[in-house]
């Protein structure tokens, strides 16, 4: 019989010397220490022998020579080959297949602590019969064992918040890892989120995510909490507690006259559980900024007839802003919520934030653009569905709106049920229902399985606003996706042939996702289409467009408008770079007409340019062209503390000034340290 001729090396992380255990095999268990490691050997090689059969190919070519499969044996007595120095790739897969048939032994022990050893197992070809193997230690190799159980004890330090019921904290670039997850698994859902630690941890071990990123040999309390921990953490049986104190310090220049520009956010964050199914979360941000000139514009009027009382303007996607010294905001954002899941088909969360729904870049069916808010949300989980009930309680910050010196309240209801017709085909039901009662939200809206326009007609007519939607994401491979929404506000159906008539109000999305592009690892490119007819989301009245807090509740741009959006992203270590260019059209009104061209959702459609005759971008057409290149380096993964630094281009081209909206161009660059907590949207 032709066997091979094998020699084991060790080649890293262990000294011989009696306090070392080698790897045991069932076989192997009470033999004295020095024939343990020779049992360890023979089992090694009978059980390879038992699965070996040599590619076809080395004997078809003749091959001669010694091929090394170097292996080790995991801290936890798992077997895995860890590379081999063959052109044949048939001869790599088959070792590698064999390694897979290695049975779970126990691991070897330094110290009474599980170690990993690492093996050079040469390959002679041709076969041969095997003389009695010649067993020599790699002297050079030797390693501090202390060293290496200190670090392999510190990576088994576990973190409480992935077994909870809390968000990740949602922003398009983290969630890149997480969606390509969910999407080489069949039977998942990834529209509705942020999505909760938990569930992601299923489909990724997010503790050796992390744990990679840890840096052991940090020691000083300054070096640990930089690197590696929060700033207060307690953990006992069924409860976990963990503060941390993180900050948003960018610092920039752009080519305006602003001097400078920056942002100072001291953030203050508490995450806990208490037992398995309930956990709580509270975030707290006091900042002052000074932006880009473009941005500072938007902010002190950020659209016609809809600048916020009782402030002096509104940062995107943040909310109400005060002057801070002359030329710079004061803007004070907390969020909070509590999370409950009773069991494996329900979740509930109750809090101060912000949701999203879709698979792209934008949405318009739920997106986080508009500043956070009280919100009810019910997921339930079972088979090929996943139902989302959210309930939202917002507000009408424009100054016409106040009631009593507040700001009109407006209420939110919101169904989305995510249906897996195939494993690659998924469809998504959507509907909202928009009401400003003084009464608050009708009971009749928290019906968990009504058609809300329903309610919404029977209360009366024009009492509220509804919409509906469907979604549509196909697996074209285990690596890209298409994806697509389709929202309607209003359609004319007799007037279908007459696509310019005002009530054909609907916003289009698609989309396309590439995960490992060209092979190539962490490497994701997106594509989007985005598309919103004249006066889609707007109402009669103002208070029931689909807004909040006076933001878009869905698309940044409102309505009338095409747009073009393509994202490039890479990962590699502890660095992340990303490429977004943002290309459009959009239609605006003339400051000096009081008519509505459709662009504008806090209009009333009643002043509408006309009835018939409505096109695409019509009114005072703007171009918009943006480009943003990223660079991050990874510090704390406790707290997803990152340096990073920006430089962005924008050309925003229109007829006629707009308020708000000047016309010029716009170089940024920005540099900082921050916390990665949510999205920012620039690209208006």
């Amino acid at each position: 019989m032709k066997k091979l001729f094998f020699l084991f090396l060790f080649v890293s992380y262990i000294s011989f010397s009696q306090t070392e255990k080698f790897p045991v095999y069932d076989e192997c268990k009470g033999e004295t220490l020095e024939n343990s490691k020779d049992c360890f050997y023979k089992m090694t090689k009978e059980t390879f022998y038992n699965h070996f059969k040599e590619p076809s190919i080395i004997q078809n070519e003749g091959f001669k020579g010694t091929v090394n499969a170097t292996f080790l044996v995991t801290n936890e007595g798992v077997f895995k080959l860890i590379y081999i120095n063959s052109p044949y790739k048939e001869l790599k897969e088959e070792v590698n297949r064999v390694f897979t048939l290695f049975p779970k032994i126990q691991p070897a022990k330094y110290n009474n602590h599980n170690i990993e050893m690492q093996f050079v197992f040469p390959l002679v070809f041709p076969l041969q019969d095997d003389p009695e193997p010649e067993i020599e230690f790699n002297y050079e190799a030797r390693k501090d064992l202390q060293k290496v159980v200190e670090k392999q004890n510190f990576k088994k330090i576990q973190f409480p918040v992935h077994k909870s019921q809390l968000n990740i904290p949602f922003t398009h670039q983290r969630y890149v890892d997480y969606e390509y997850a969910l999407h080489r698994e069949n039977g998942t859902h990834t529209a509705s989120k942020p999505y909760i630690y938990s569930h992601i941890n299923q489909f990724i071990n997010l503790d050796s995510t992390k744990n990679q990123y840890l840096k052991p040999e940090k020691k000083s309390w300054l070096g640990r909490k930089l690197w590696n921990e929060h700033l207060l953490s307690v953990e006992g049986e069924d409860y976990w507690f963990t503060l941390d104190a993180v900050l948003d310090f960018q610092y920039g220049k752009d080519n305006s006259d602003v001097s400078f520009t920056y942002n100072n956010s001291r953030i203050i964050q508490v995450n806990g559980g208490l037992g398995e199914q309930f956990s709580y979360s509270a975030t707290i941000y006091e900042s002052q900024a000074r932006f880009a000139d473009y941005i500072n514009k938007f902010i002190e009027n950020p659209s016609l007839n809809v600048r916020p009382a009782f402030s002096e303007g509104l940062v995107p996607g943040r909310g109400k802003a005060k002057r801070f010294k002359a030329d710079a905001f004061d803007y004070p954002v907390a969020e909070g919520y509590l999370s409950y899941t009773p069991n494996k088909f329900l979740q509930f969360q109750f809090g101060h934030g912000r949701n999203f729904i879709g698979d792209g870049y934008r949405s318009f069916l739920l997106s986080d653009v508009a500043a956070p808010s009280l919100y009810l949300k019910g997921k339930v989980n079972f088979w090929k569905f996943e139902y989302t009930n959210l309930w939202i309680w917002g507000n009408d910050l424009r100054a016409a709106a106040v009631v009593d010196n507040e700001h009109a309240r407006k209420y939110i209801a919101i169904h989305y049920l995510s249906i897996n017709v195939t494993d690659r085909l998924n469809l998504g039901l959507f509907e909202t229902a928009i009401s400003a009662s003084e009464n608050g939200m009708d009971a009749g809206f928290f019906n968990p399985l009504i058609f809300y326009r329903s309610v919404e007609f029977n209360r009366g007519e024009d009492s509220g606003n509804a919409m509906v939607g469907l979604t549509a994401k196909y697996k074209l491979s285990e690596k890209t996706s298409l994806y697509s929404q389709l929202v309607i506000d209003e359609f004319s159906v007799g007037n279908l042939t007459n696509l310019g008539d005002w009530r054909n109000k609907f916003a289009l999305q698609l989309g396309w996702k590439y995960f490992d592009a060209f092979d190539v690892k962490n490497l994701f490119l997106q594509g989007e289409f985005n598309y919103a007819r004249p006066y889609t989301f707007a109402h009669r009245d103002p208070k029931l467009n689909f807004a909040n807090n006076n933001q878009a509740l869905g698309h940044l741009w409102g309505a009338n408008f095409w747009e073009m959006v393509g994202i490039l992203q890479y990962k590699k270590d502890r660095w992340s770079g990303r490429a977004k260019m943002v290309v459009g059209k959009k239609g605006f009104d003339f400051a000096d007409e009081r008519i509505s061209y459709g662009g504008n959702i806090f209009q009333p459609y009643t002043i509408r340019l006309g009835d018939t005759n409505n096109s695409l971008a019509q009114g005072n057409a703007a171009t918009i062209f943006n480009i943003d290149l990223q660079g991050d380096y990874l510090l704390n993964p406790r707290n997803n503390l990152s340096l990073f630094a920006g430089l962005s281009y924008r050309n925003f081209s229109i007829n006629t000034p707009a308020n708000g909206f000047p016309a010029g161009t716009n170089t940024w660059f920005r540099l900082g340290i921050r916390a990665d907590l949510f999205n920012w949207y620039f690209d208006f």
